[in-house]
């Protein structure tokens, strides 16, 4: 490709409205232009990247037996409500409606759809496994659309969906999908995690998330470095920080602490450290009779932090809710800052977290304003609770598996399997027959990899003052050709337009600047873009027999003799 016949927009300053490292240097580097609120044109050179993050997810999905097809962007309402995500998704999912009235919906995913290619074209065990997958535009109007491609509303995702017999099927073809992610992310030459993680809104049991590693990551990723264990914050076990109870060595008093209503104020005051103290959070569960509504006390130890997610999945706190002042109120006699186990107005579900279940000698609030209880002890003062795990691990905490402590990194999310089971084919009577000639339910995986998103990951993860630093793999171009006077020296494009010839039959993905910019010019657009390879040819240099090559990641040019410069830049790209 010559410069003269590509298309580059490249800016010396970004846009206002970009926020983050990738979405700045992606406007700069002319490879997206905003058309509206999270919606974006891929230009040529951003393109170019798409097409190879695609090209090596095509080929190790190929490679891991997935048959590829492709799903419309616009699927059925009846589809969606068959699995009641019509109306669970909300405002994310985008409806319309065609011009007989019909509802549909914009897809932000595919389950619907190819389960429904399933029951329709699946029918005996023989026809098992199998794996379909595509790569497609998905849609899904964000509340905030931000940071560029990292959390925009129509964007392009891999999606794949693997359908087994039975339990044992499934996580074979879950283990197969898992690999194929690891032999793509390190294919994509990103340093990433692959870690344990909740399903959320899609549904099923086990899952992994694969996060590239970036400090500007919005996720926290818990992992062990003396072991395998690895899980996102949301699903990481965090196990009790005091192995056992210790007995009670204090009598339960009623202390003043006039105007302290945080843990910190609390133990500061009574010159106590912050692990002696509890917090309490309030939380309520509706019912379909409003008079039956239920309150719930969460207990945490005053330093740590509730894990939300953890919480709904505690039996009975499905779809809760953080109660309101009027209902503390109501349930404890006093507002919030003076909340504890002992002595509520109305009964309420007590859970402690297991570090809150081991504690002993501890502060509470009193259910009194501007009064806790100090020297509260489990059995003697208040019954046993219900124990879970419902706090988010911190750095230090003995890793769940026994091997070492826990560490804590950032990650930005890329891609994610689940092992779906049969959430969806029970809802949508997607069956097979098996030996016996009876009916079974599909057993089902899903897999997706956010392939737009993959870019703004990749610059997060590889930048510096002057622009992207593209792995080999990703790059709009693998070489760049930099004349010194192109339209002047005819020395100089017949050295170039020679190695150009060359590279280009060597299978080479290499651009050729033609364009007469200023070597400086020249220069800032290409380390903007972030072509990894540089070659410069001038008179200079040629007088000497020399060339001067310079990786994006080099602080300076090294000299190659001309004689050597095709083997030179191969041996670079190998």
């Amino acid at each position: 490709m010559r410069a003269s016949r590509f298309f580059i927009s490249t800016l010396k300053e970004a846009p206002s409205d970009a926020e983050i490292v990738s979405h700045k240097l992606m406007m700069r580097a002319g490879m997206i232009k905003r058309l509206g609120s999270g919606i974006y044109t891929y230009m040529p050179m951003g393109l170019k990247v798409i097409r190879k993050v695609e090209a090596i997810v095509r080929e190790e999905m190929n490679r891991s037996g997935a048959i590829e097809l492709l799903m419309p962007v616009v699927q059925p309402a009846e589809l969606w409500q068959e699995t009641g995500r019509w109306d669970k998704m909300g405002a994310e999912l985008m409806r319309v409606k065609d011009r007989h009235g019909r509802d549909f919906a914009i897809q932000p995913t595919s389950e619907e759809v190819v389960t429904d290619v399933a029951r329709t074209e699946l029918r005996s065990y023989k026809q098992l496994p199998v794996n379909f997958y595509h790569i497609q535009t998905k849609f899904r109007d964000e509340r905030r659309p931000r940071f560029g491609l990292m959390r925009g509303r129509e964007f392009t995702m891999k999606d794949a969906y693997s359908f087994d017999r039975d339990i044992d099927g499934l996580k074979k073809s879950y283990q197969v999908m898992y690999d194929a992610y690891v032999r793509i992310f390190t294919r994509f030459g990103l340093q990433f995690r692959a870690v344990a993680a909740d399903n959320g809104a899609i549904g099923g049991s086990g899952s992994h998330e694969f996060h590239v590693i970036a400090a500007t990551g919005e996720d926290a990723l818990v992992y062990c470095p003396t072991s395998d264990y690895a899980a996102n914050m949301e699903a990481a076990e965090a196990v009790a920080v005091n192995a056992t109870r210790g007995a009670a060595s204090e009598a339960l008093t009623k202390t003043a602490t006039p105007g302290k209503a945080k843990c910190e104020a609390v133990a500061e005051l009574l010159k106590l450290p912050l692990e002696r103290t509890i917090k309490s959070i309030v939380l309520t569960v509706e019912k379909d009779q409003p008079a039956d509504k239920e309150v719930w006390l969460l207990l945490l130890r005053g330093d740590h932090e509730l894990n939300e997610v953890k919480a709904g999945k505690i039996p009975g706190l499905a779809g809760y809710r953080f109660a309101n002042e009027a209902e503390i109120v109501e349930w404890f006699g006093t507002p919030p800052g003076y909340l504890g186990p002992i002595g509520t107005r109305k009964p309420v579900k007590v859970v402690a977290d297991r570090t809150v279940a081991n504690m002993s000698d501890f502060v509470c609030g009193a259910n009194e304003v501007d009064f806790h209880f100090t020297g509260a002890n489990w059995d003697r003062d208040l019954p046993e609770p219900v124990v879970a795990d419902i706090r988010n691990v911190v750095e230090g905490d003995a890793s769940p598996d026994g091997k070492g402590v826990l560490a804590i990194q950032r990650g930005i999310e890329v891609g994610h399997v689940f092992q779906l089971g049969t959430a969806y084919s029970e809802s949508m009577k997607a069956t097979y027959l098996d030996e016996a000639g009876k009916p079974q339910p599909l057993q089902m995986g899903c897999y997706g990899i956010g392939v737009t998103r993959i870019l703004g990951a990749a610059i997060e993860q590889n930048f510096d003052d002057k622009g992207i630093i593209w792995p080999a793999t990703l790059a709009p171009f693998e070489v760049v050709l930099c004349p010194m006077g192109y339209d002047r020296s005819e020395a100089v494009k017949a050295e170039i337009d020679k190695l150009y010839d060359a590279l280009v039959a060597a299978g080479v993905d290499v651009i050729l600047d033609d364009r007469g910019e200023r070597p400086g010019a020249m220069f800032a657009d290409w380390e903007l873009i972030g072509v990894p390879h540089r070659v410069v040819i001038g008179d200079r240099g040629l007088k000497d027999g020399q060339i001067e090559y310079q990786g994006r990641r080099d602080t300076a040019a090294t000299p190659v003799p001309l004689v050597d410069a095709l083997a030179f830049i191969k041996g670079k790209l190998a």
